[in-house]
């Protein structure tokens, strides 16, 4: 299991220009996600994620369970088919509800395309990640476009992070965006046409 923290920030399309020239280069990354849940919505309820994402054609899929220290537990796997990838999950140490609730069934709930500039970055007492996204969430037959950025602890303490944060918030004017990328594509799909 991978651990994941990360901070998201809502950042207009002229922001992220400007975090691009202050940062680059960056390596561009075309995403294409999709989310899953039960009928039941059972992986909602408790927070997690299960999504299937093509990275430039890479399949991988990924589950994450929310962490007692408000960080992620982050589980992966190179798959192309979400079902037959959930024994890798488990392997790995994903919980072992997982498998009972993938036996109820699965359901694409909503997604994501999107473009990623990433870069990784050193920064005082560690290694930040940091993402400009440009796409569209999709879901309930609509599409809504979207924008951001993204700064994930590769390396260091958390304190890192926290620190590059606050930087980067204050230079550029960014305010922290609380929902993710999975949230805001389900209000989406759930909102009324």
């Amino acid at each position: 299991m991978g651990r994941e923290l990360e901070l998201k920030f809502a950042a207009s399309g002229e922001t992220l220009d400007a975090l691009e020239e202050a940062y680059g280069p960056f390596t561009a990354i075309a995403m294409h996600t999709r989310y899953f849940d039960t009928p039941d919505r059972a992986f909602r309820a408790r927070k997690w994620t299960l999504r299937l994402r093509l990275e430039n054609g890479r399949p991988v899929c990924t589950l994450k369970t929310r962490l007692p220290d408000g960080s992620r537990g982050e589980y992966e796997t190179e798959s192309g088919d979400i079902v037959s990838a959930i024994p890798a999950l488990l392997d790995q140490g994903a919980p072992e509800e997982l498998a009972e609730l993938v036996q109820r069934g699965l359901e694409e709930v909503c997604g994501a395309r999107f473009t990623r500039l990433a870069r990784l970055l050193d920064v005082p007492g560690g290694q930040v990640e940091l993402a400009l996204d440009r796409g569209e969430f999709t879901g309930g037959g609509r599409a809504l476009p979207f924008t951001e950025a993204e700064a994930e602890l590769k390396a260091g303490p958390d304190q890192a992070l926290t620190e590059f944060g606050r930087t980067l918030a204050e230079a550029f004017s960014l305010r922290e965006e609380p929902r993710s990328k999975l949230q805001r594509a389900m209000a989406l799909a759930a909102s009324p046409n």
